[in-house]
């Protein structure tokens, strides 16, 4: 079969529906879903050297370009279904972990699968992930959801780690405008009274701030801690001061802190930069409208009134 454009929304497609066949059989038992997927067939979001990472390969080319032949990852297909459907997933994790493997695709990330097993205490903007050492997990490897980056691990164990949050105080992210492309730093501000507060934003000119700008991580060295692309959040004010050297603004970040189950952790970085493709499309503008006043006044009543 020929690598055209129709055969990969094809085989995009059977991924999905391959997906949906596998949540029918999450109904019944309580086995840990990331469990599965790391053990079994949780290779397609990690580890190279077990049977199953070569099912990640087609699904990144989907997005990314490439090709592959129809029968081999229809094969793939018929046998990750099978090493999954032990897999115990309800509807909103099955949710997350679709749209994980949906970013993850079109960046061209390769991931790890997690689970959050506990939320930090106090101060600190922190999780705890059922994944470590003994699944390939090291510091200072970025964390994403299917929303956007959710932050870095900072500890790991035998078979877990820790993960700051982006929202962290002592969180700094560097971060790139997809308009302009203009390089600057987020840093978290904790907890705020319904969830995680904005992040704080400064950049260096402060005429590329715009409310309803997107951000998206710019790659530090060696991709450590973070990968390039990866959607941060969306500017709500913009707080430049007279004087100030540098342009200010806060955010609101993709990742849902208060909501955070399923999760990737990333093991491999993209082959080639995705730049801005990974970002949500922006909401739709709306429709402007005519003058109230204006609207209400006829051809003829404006012509009465000029003439009394």
């Amino acid at each position: 079969m020929r690598d055209t454009r129709r055969t990969r929304l094809l085989l995009a497609g059977a991924v999905v529906t391959a997906l949906a066949l596998i949540a029918i059989d999450y109904q019944n038992g309580s086995s840990s879903v990331i469990t599965t997927l790391r053990n079994g067939a949780g290779s397609v979001f990690g580890g190279a050297e077990r049977t199953f990472t070569s099912v990640t390969r087609p699904v990144g080319r989907f997005f990314g370009g490439a090709g592959t032949g129809s029968a081999s990852v229809q094969h793939q297909l018929v046998r990750m279904r099978a090493e999954l459907s032990s897999a115990q997933l309800d509807q909103a994790q099955y949710r997350q972990l679709r749209r994980l493997l949906q970013l993850s695709g079109r960046g061209g990330y390769r991931v790890l699968a997690a689970t959050v097993i506990a939320y930090g205490q106090g101060y600190q903007q922190t999780v705890t992930l059922d994944a470590g050492r003994a699944d390939g997990v090291r510091p200072q490897q970025t964390v994403l959801d299917g929303n956007g980056l959710v932050g870095q691990v900072v500890r790991v164990s035998a078979r877990t780690c820790t993960v700051q949050l982006e929202s962290d105080p002592s969180s700094v992210v560097g971060v790139r405008l997809a308009t302009g492309g203009q390089i600057g730093w987020v840093t978290g501000q904790g907890r705020g009274v319904t969830g995680a507060a904005p992040l704080k934003l400064q950049v260096l000119d402060a005429a590329a701030l715009k409310v309803g700008g997107q951000l998206v991580t710019a790659a530090s060295v060696h991709d450590r801690p973070f990968v390039a692309g990866v959607p941060v959040g969306e500017i709500i004010s913009v707080r430049n001061k007279a004087g100030a050297l540098t342009g200010q603004a806060l955010v609101r970040p993709f990742a849902q802190f208060s909501g955070l189950d399923v999760v990737g952790i990333v093991v491999a970085p993209p082959r080639h930069e995705p730049r801005y493709s990974v970002l949500p499309p922006p909401p739709p503008k709306p429709s402007p409208s005519a003058s109230p006043s204006a609207a209400s006044r006829s051809p003829g009543t404006q012509h009465r009134h000029r003439h009394r």
